[in-house]
């Protein structure tokens, strides 16, 4: 493949190849290790640096534009002169403490590429590190300790990604008031507006890829702005303070990703951003297991009850109690209970100043709860909402989780309800208040404070409202969970009903980066005024395996659960950690079916998500262990019925066995799904 590389240069230096109208130096290049994709790098005729990548011989990605523009100073664009290039390789494989998949392959070569500005620029040193894998790239920028340069003030991110091949993206507008929860648009490539990462395209010829980012701390995270045609750039979320970033010397910025594969189960089957993210830096997180949970919450959004004290106030200790008992009943390890602490009487959405994490309300004694949930083997899980005033919750969060761990609870729901650039951040002065955005660099900061702070109390955090996920849980595994999308909470209420292709979407777009508690479940398939969900019964179970969390919501209230005897037995053994996972059958926002093994039994689960189209597929089995009879347990929709209508809880039940090499006809109704259970011989 190095020659074909050196051939590549030729070409390019003696205008015979398409980059030839960009590179006026010698490219500097790397291909990944199967030699599928190949990355060079060199600077055009204004001393711009500019990368490319090509897949098997053929233009992905067209030379690109790399640099920063600064608030005080000459941009970081011009005037470059590559003053050397080192490579390396790694093939390493990592274990995970809770996951996908329990074991992690990391294999890429790498290119550093160093780079000096003429004086005339500033005489400031700038390194570029490239990493190539089979399935995507990676690449950041180092900016190491230098004399000409001790801080930067980036006003924004020259990162440009130059999309060649014509086909169909998959995203939602970034910028917007209400943050990553929004429809998923399909449109043409060239109709992306301004996006959230990841942003999913489906290229003509069937290559999917995926452009997002990792390891993002203490950085903003970036939009996906649309230049002209197909051609992309990085623009930073703002930030209060004029610099988009504030950085001393040495440091270096995130990841920029691009997830590459031949079909849709090669982007969903890919560790790229975790691969990017350093190890674990907590040590032994044993204290965190996976589960699965309920909670008051769903009653909450319907307006059954209040969070707010008073006469329907939902958290008080003797309904905490009885979902206590049902969780230890039904095999449930944890309750939520939004709603305990004082805060909630007053204005809180985009406020939040009046919240105690320490105070209970008057109905709610928190160590009584405690001791009655120790008692019956169940953990209550803490809830720290914070109205987006992170000035408030920060002077108070050691306290917080000080408190929490003295009484038993080791994971905590976070939330920062308010709308996109209304986080209330402290200034630097007594009472000043400075404004900020979800996906800021001061949120980015104090997202990893209040982890680190949990950690510190082993405590796991599941948040909301977040700033997207980059595969930080590798490096903080007690961050199991975020929500970042429309979850299930939009099917309470009608006009704001999640469509039935949104799930089906979510797996080839928000779940790219991470795990979502999602909070599946809701069996009654009814919100609020017994407005109906888009999901026949048989989809909510398959939510269990089409959209991966450590920690699972049976989200409907404990009533409505107890009506499905069937289903909930389903939802008690489904695992919320996997040993492996394949995405079976599937295509971008249509539909979605996984095989998963239990990472604490020999036995599979199979399931997922449809669309509002009737759809058969044909299940092939050659995942399971051969010389094995696996006794299956299935649930799907029974013929002929819809979301649309009240056929949409009947269920086709049924049992058989199969093996290794077997094939099942599944069909699939409108809005539907299916899940079964794998069980495998005992030894």
């Amino acid at each position: 493949m190095k020659a074909n590389l050196f051939a590549l240069a030729g070409l390019i230096l003696a205008g015979l190849a398409p980059h030839a109208a960009t590179a006026q130096t010698a490219p500097v290049c790397r291909s990944s290790p199967d030699g599928t994709n190949a990355l060079c790098v060199a600077l055009d005729g204004d001393a711009r640096l500019r990368w490319w990548l090509d897949r098997r011989g053929h233009p992905l990605i067209a030379p690109s534009l790399m640099g920063f523009t600064l608030t005080d100073g000459l941009n970081l664009v011009r005037g470059w002169t590559i003053t050397g290039s080192e490579t390396a390789s790694g093939d390493d494989t990592w274990e995970q403490p809770w996951g996908e998949r329990r074991y992690v392959r990391d294999h890429y070569n790498e290119l550093l590429v160093h780079l000096v500005q003429a004086p005339d620029q500033g005489s400031r040193h700038m390194d570029v590190r490239f990493r190539i894998f089979d399935n995507g790239i990676g690449f950041r920028y180092e900016l190491p300790k230098q004399a000409a340069l001790t801080t930067l003030h980036i006003a924004d991110e020259v990162t440009e990604f130059a999309v060649v091949p014509k086909g169909t993206a998959w995203w939602e507008t970034g910028g917007e008031w209400n943050r990553y929860e929004q429809l998923y648009q399909k449109t043409p490539i060239d109709a992306v507006a301004t996006a959230h990462t990841p942003v999913t395209m489906r290229l003509d010829d069937g290559t999917h890829i995926a452009i997002h980012e990792a390891a993002l701390v203490d950085y903003a995270a970036y939009w996906l702005k649309r230049e002209d045609g197909q051609r992309f750039r990085t623009t930073l979320a703002p930030s209060s303070q004029g610099p988009r970033v504030t950085r001393d010397l040495p440091f270096n910025t995130p990841w920029r990703t691009m997830r590459i594969a031949d079909d849709a189960a090669g982007l969903v089957e890919n560790d790229l951003e975790l691969n990017l993210n350093d190890p674990n830096a907590l040590g032994d997180v044993s204290w965190f297991k996976p589960q699965k949970y309920i909670g008051i919450w769903w009653n909450m959004l319907k307006g059954d009850w209040t969070w707010a004290e008073g006469p329907r106030h939902g958290a008080t200790t003797q309904r905490a109690k009885e979902y206590l008992d049902f969780a230890a009943a039904h095999g449930f390890s944890g309750v939520l209970i939004e709603g305990w602490d004082k805060g909630w009487n007053s204005n809180w959405l985009g406020h939040g100043a009046d919240f105690s994490y320490t105070r209970s309300a008057d109905d709610f004694n928190l160590k009584a709860v405690t001791d009655y949930a120790r008692a019956k083997g169940v953990k209550l899980i803490g809830h720290h909402e914070t109205g987006g005033n992170i000035a408030n919750y920060e002077a108070q969060l050691d306290d917080a989780m000080k408190l929490y761990a003295s009484v038993g609870v080791n994971m905590v729901k976070t939330g920062y309800v308010a709308d996109a650039g209304g986080i209330e951040a402290p200034g630097d002065r007594p009472g000043e208040v400075r404004m900020e955005w979800h996906d800021g660099q001061r949120q980015v900061q104090h997202h990893l404070k209040v982890v680190e702070t949990a950690a510190k109390y082993h405590i796991a955090i599941d948040t909301h409202e977040p700033v997207k996920d980059t595969g930080l849980r590798r490096t903080y595994p007690n961050w199991v969970a975020r929500e970042g999308a429309r979850g299930m909470e939009y099917n309470a209420h009608g006009a704001y009903s999640n469509p039935p292709e949104h799930e089906a979407t979510l797996v080839y777009t928000r779940m790219l980066s991470g795990p979502m508690d999602f909070t599946p479940g809701v069996l009654s398939l009814e919100g609020d005024l017994h407005v109906p969900l888009a999901s026949t019964l048989a989809k909510q179970l398959g939510l269990y395996l089409a959209l991966y969390s450590p920690i699972q919501m049976a989200a409907d209230s404990i009533d409505h659960l107890a009506q499905y005897p069937r289903e909930l037995e389903f939802i008690r053994q489904v695992p919320a950690d996997w040993a492996q996972s394949h995405l079976i059958a599937g295509s971008v926002g249509e539909y979605a079916i996984f095989a998963r093994q239990d990472r604490n039994s020999a036995d599979w689960y199979v399931g997922g998500v449809n669309d509002a189209t009737a759809r058969t597929l044909t299940l092939h089995f050659d995942f399971l262990d051969a010389g094995k009879t696996y006794r299956a347990t299935i649930y799907q929709d029974a013929p002929g019925i819809t979301y649309l209508d009240d056929s949409r809880h009947r269920i086709a039940y049924a049992t058989r066995d199969v093996k290794k090499g077997d094939v099942l006809t599944l069909w699939l109704a409108p809005g539907g799904g299916a899940a079964m259970r794998l069980a495998a011989p005992k030894p």
